[in-house]
């Protein structure tokens, strides 16, 4: 048997940008098997469905990397709310590269990409909001409040990557997430 050239991860590294970059509509077979260093026929043979089936591992792939990364983080009670909560923003500073990645979220949540993966990303943006409320309680808020402040986080987190984008200055990403720790700590 012949040892794979290419990978799991480093394919769905290369998959993932692929879609950051084009979005669902606007990757194609060329660029995504370009991305892997696979063939098309072998990108096909790893992914029998296609398209569809390349961005669903990538949602997959994202989803683990999220919680391993940041919810992770937000629910280790071994460490203080406060360090939790610097930690799973930490998390949110490498997802995004500091803010030079945009969101698969929004990537692939453009036209026929919402109607194939409106439940992942339905899910996706609940289990955001479900982990900023339990920092938020576990720093005291009320739970109504830290419903709140879990929605506006996910809001500011996702506009200051579409803001950082448009006027090209990753600083709008990192004040934005400086500004949620300070509400968090400092409420």
């Amino acid at each position: 048997m012949r040892p794979q050239k290419v990978l799991d991860n480093d394919i769905l590294i290369g998959l993932t940008k692929v879609f950051r970059s084009n979005g669902y509509e606007g990757a194609s077979l060329k660029e995504l098997a370009e991305a892997t260093g696979l063939k098309k026929a072998s990108l096909y043979h790893r992914f029998p469905n296609g398209k569809q089936e390349m961005a669903e591992a990538v949602f997959s792939y994202i989803d683990t990397w999220i919680k391993e990364h940041i919810f992770q983080s937000l629910q280790n009670k071994e460490h203080t709310p406060e360090l939790r909560l610097k930690n799973g923003l930490e998390g949110i500073r490498s997802l995004y590269d500091n803010g030079k990645e945009v969101c698969i979220f929004r990537a692939l949540s453009m036209q026929t990409g919402l109607e194939l993966f409106e439940q992942q990303i339905n899910s996706g943006m609940k289990q955001w909001i479900d982990a900023f409320t339990e920092i938020g309680i576990a720093l005291n808020l009320a739970p109504t409040e830290a419903k709140k402040n879990a929605l506006q986080t996910l809001i500011e987190v996702q506009g200051s990557l579409i803001v950082t984008k448009g006027i090209a200055d990753i600083s709008v990403f990192e004040n934005t997430l400086l500004h949620i720790e300070n509400r968090y700590l400092n409420t």
